[in-house]
């Protein structure tokens, strides 16, 4: 991944730590980045179907990304081999695309998605059902988007960081008891901080109590993205040290948007 930083960086401090802030040009060309992926994202749902290789997928993507003018932020970064994470049924993150990897009527997959626009990021993920999907996998992954939209909700400014982990929580559970289920809510994992590197401080979890964390200050960027499993949330790193199943097999999903931090309320980057 290329990482470009700005030689005049403003930061917040919180328990030793910097947490990028950026000036509203900054949020705007972050935009550039996020609609891109946005429309690799739109371009990867298309073409997901039964038949199709997770690798094509992975191939659709990088290709878009380029020909926007970007660079694929998953690719190379510590050595991950691909443009794309793409995670199929009970892989929860980090699934490696591949030719081999034939998607079939039924399968539920999370594709995870980053671009480099200018030296700033866009990072965004959607769950796709392939052909005609259980009811109970549609359920799951409406459930996770619901608490995608409520935790990129509470991104406002004078907030907590633990606001947003609180809206997600708690639209987990709602959607839980609506759908007479209990979905797991994956806490190996999470958001994080997003600007002029893909992963900064802060680490945003999809659980906990409100009212924690740094202020949310207007600057901030984050990813926000809740991950749910249709059982145990337990989760385990395959031996290719990326994949990232749940241990019981249980069917797992994941939303992901670019939030920006503003005075007038949150602004999602990696909206179409």
């Amino acid at each position: 991944m290329r990482v470009i930083s700005r030689a005049r960086g403003v930061f917040a401090r919180w328990r030793g730590r910097d947490i990028e802030l950026k000036a509203p040009a900054e949020i705007e060309a972050m935009r550039v980045a996020g609609a891109l992926v946005a429309r690799t994202l739109a371009a990867v749902v298309e073409q997901t179907k039964p038949g199709v290789s997770t690798g094509e997928l992975d191939e659709l993507a990088e290709q878009t990304i380029r020909d926007g003018g970007g660079v694929p932020s998953f690719l190379g970064y510590h050595g991950y081999p691909a443009s794309i994470c793409a995670s199929v049924n009970e892989q929860i993150v980090h699934g490696i695309p591949a030719r081999e990897r034939i998607l079939a009527e039924g399968d539920l997959i999370s594709v995870d998605c980053g671009a480099i626009v200018d030296g700033w990021h866009g990072d965004s993920a959607v769950t796709i059902g392939v052909g005609t999907v259980s009811e109970a996998d549609r359920a799951l992954s409406a459930a996770c988007r619901a608490a995608l939209d409520a935790g990129s909700a509470a991104v406002l400014a004078g907030g907590r960081l633990t606001d947003i982990s609180h809206a997600v929580q708690t639209a987990a559970i709602d959607a839980g008891r609506r759908d007479g289920v209990t979905y797991g809510i994956v806490a190996e994992y999470g958001g994080h901080g997003i600007g002029t590197s893909m992963h900064m401080d802060p680490f945003l979890p999809n659980h906990g109590d409100p009212g924690r964390g740094p202020r949310l200050r207007p600057g901030m960027a984050l990813a926000v993205e809740p991950m749910l499993t249709a059982g145990d949330p337990e989760a385990l790193e395959l031996a290719d040290g990326w994949t990232v199943v749940t241990v019981d097999g249980s069917r797992a999903v994941h939303w992901e948007h670019t939030v920006a931090v503003t005075e007038d309320g949150p602004r999602v980057l990696t909206l179409p």
